[in-house]
């Protein structure tokens, strides 16, 4: 079981974050529209998933806001998943002009959180997510994570910006579209 921290208070998550090299686990979300969407619908491409506890807290609007600016021009997807509907999503990235980043919301299932190892399972937040990052390969293996350690905290931009820029300019790899 890992712990990270909210506030400072100690908070135990379900699950493991998938370790790089590993291949990311699929999953089921859903979109804006209420489709679900698996992890192959985001084939052949680099990708961010930037996990949040709620879209709608100062912390996780700012990074939001942060990705969709760091993600304009770069040949890779940046996927925001978190706890909040899809209308509540849909809602703020249209209120803030956010065209750069994909939306998915666990609203109908769990496993994402607990498969990737970010599910809190005590205190306040219980049944949402930890704030994390992965960043995927165009053939979905993990290159770089971060959990971080205080979910009031903004995470590494810079070092998951650099994973995401590295392997955005290998075109060499076998899904390169």
């Amino acid at each position: 079981m890992t712990t990270v921290t909210l506030k400072g208070a100690p908070v135990q998550l379900a699950g493991k974050l998938p370790v790089e090299g590993a291949r990311a686990p699929d999953f089921e979300l859903v979109d804006d529209a209420l489709r679900d969407r698996r992890l192959s619908d985001f084939a052949g491409r680099p990708k961010l998933i930037y996990i949040v506890p709620s879209i709608d807290t100062s912390v996780c609007a700012a990074s939001a806001r942060r990705f969709n600016e760091l993600a304009a021009g770069r040949n890779a997807l940046v996927i925001i998943v978190s706890a909040d509907l899809p209308f509540a999503q849909k809602r703020f990235c249209e209120a803030e002009d956010l065209k750069n980043i994909v939306t998915l919301s666990m609203m109908r299932s769990r496993d994402f959180a607990r498969d990737y190892g970010v599910l809190i399972e005590d205190g306040p937040l219980a049944g949402i997510t930890a704030r994390a990052i992965i960043v995927l390969g165009a053939d979905d293996c993990v290159l770089h994570t971060e959990l971080v350690p205080e979910i009031s905290r903004q995470p590494d931009y810079d070092a998951a910006l650099a994973a995401l820029d590295r392997v955005s300019a290998d075109r060499s790899g076998p899904n390169w579209p």
